[in-house]
């Protein structure tokens, strides 16, 4: 074993768990140890200990519940502690971690609200520990080539953004089945899932948001949009409801062996519901949102999301001084913890333009990339896990990049309930 080998312990073994301990106990076993699991749910924490042994032929490694988490930590001494919980939980292990002495590797979003994003703000700053916030979007190699574009100068000084992101009817749906659905779990998607997308808009024009104004509603999901269009058989669940038999919306979990071992067999520890139906009640999230944002260096942006959409990717064009960019991206369609990682984000093709304001159009070149997330997965495992390389590019995001990409959709979700715009400043004080 290397000298420079770090420990880790995970918190919450669920979908996104695997991305992070399948690489320690795979590829980066060399740099990186894993020592245990915490869960509310034993059976998943049993599951992944499985995971490990089939797949990675990795030992077993200690089970501890949440309420053992200070026991865990003086046990095992990690250094780092890696947050994949639900949302609203992050900030708890996140603080307790860094009081404990550790540092700490977070999904995103960081958190879902300004309170408990400030008092992340204040532990960091009380404790002098770290927060990475695993932003794999930013490490994907187009996404790089537009940071290099306009870091470089090619369109002068970026004036307004338009980004258009499309979530599918199998993607989309996914969120409206799962604890997501209730927006004090999650924040809305306009925190948990459009937090890639206001970080790297942060990211490719090294600013930050100003001021937020937004519009959205539930236009599709819920079982009143349902009605309205005709829809007459319904369920609460699919697994094992005969009306959710050919229903492109259900995900039976007994269909799936992973889904099955995950989710369905461990219920009776926590009683969570995977399957929900998505045109049931309950639902407090919306799928139709538009957001306006001003950034501090001036730039307007102008972002939609839309759940429900034929097909998954997006659009988006910077304006600039010197020319314009636009950038088209098909993506692959996926259900989470449904099948391979590797098709999480997946990029079918990419149209990269340049339109300097004097000259030819052409296309912008880049080294495609293989992996989830537009090929940044595997970037983004390699610096959290790997050995540190230089990077021109500052991709690793820490709690600040964190705060900033939250506080968009924060305001936002503010702006909605309020009707008015919401100054970023209201919401978080970052020194």
């Amino acid at each position: 074993m290397g000298t420079s080998q770090k420990t880790y312990v995970l918190v919450g073994t669920g979908g996104r768990a695997e991305f992070f301990y399948g690489a320690i106990a795979g590829r980066f076993r060399e740099t990186a140890k894993l020592l245990a699991f915490c869960d509310i749910n034993r059976v998943r924490m049993e599951y992944a200990n499985q995971l490990l042994a089939e797949k990675y032929d990795y030992p077993a490694v200690e089970t501890y519940s949440v309420d053992r988490f200070d026991e865990m930590i003086d046990e095992m001494k990690p250094d780092v502690v890696i947050v994949t919980s639900v949302d609203r939980t992050h900030h708890t292990y996140i603080i307790r971690a860094m009081e404990l002495g550790c540092d700490v590797i977070t999904e995103k979003p960081m958190t879902t609200d300004a309170i408990k994003c400030q008092e992340i703000i204040d532990a960091v700053e009380r404790t002098g520990r770290k927060v990475r916030v695993s932003f794999n979007y930013r490490y994907a190699p187009h996404h790089t080539k537009i940071r290099e574009l306009i870091q470089d100068g090619t369109i002068g000084d970026v004036t307004s953004v338009h980004f258009e992101w499309l979530l599918n009817t199998q993607h989309g749906a996914d969120y409206f089945r799962r604890w997501h659905r209730d927006k004090r779990n999650s924040g809305g998607l306009l925190v948990h899932k459009s937090t890639h997308h206001f970080d790297l808009v942060n990211f490719w024009i090294d600013s930050q948001p100003e001021t937020v104004f937004a519009m959205g509603d539930l236009l599709f999901y819920g079982r009143e949009n349902a009605e309205n269009r005709g829809v007459t058989r319904f369920y609460d669940r699919a697994t094992g409801h005969p009306n959710a038999e050919g229903d492109p919306f259900a995900l039976p979990l007994d269909d799936n062996e992973h889904l099955k071992a995950m989710y369905l067999d461990a219920e009776v520890e926590d009683g969570y519901r995977r399957d929900q139906s998505v045109f049931s009640d309950g639902i407090s999230i919306e799928d139709t949102l538009s957001v306006m944002v001003r950034y501090r260096n001036r730039a307007l942006l102008t972002y939609s999301l839309n759940a429900y959409l034929p097909w998954e990717g997006y659009r988006i064009a910077f304006n600039g001084t010197k020319g314009r960019i636009e950038a088209n991206v098909i993506e692959q369609s996926y259900v989470n913890s449904g099948g391979d990682k590797a098709l999480e984000g997946a990029v079918q093709g990419v149209n990269l333009l340049v339109f300097p304001m004097f000259g030819e159009p052409y296309q912008a070149k880049f080294e495609e990339g293989e992996g989830g997330h537009g090929g940044g997965d595997p970037v983004l495992l390699n610096d959290l896990f790997g050995e540190p390389i230089f990077d021109r590019f500052h991709r690793a995001a820490d709690h600040v990049d964190g705060a900033r990409s939250i506080l968009t959709g924060i305001a936002a979700n503010l702006s909605m309930a309020q009707g008015r715009p919401v100054k970023v400043e209201e919401l978080v004080r970052i020194r």
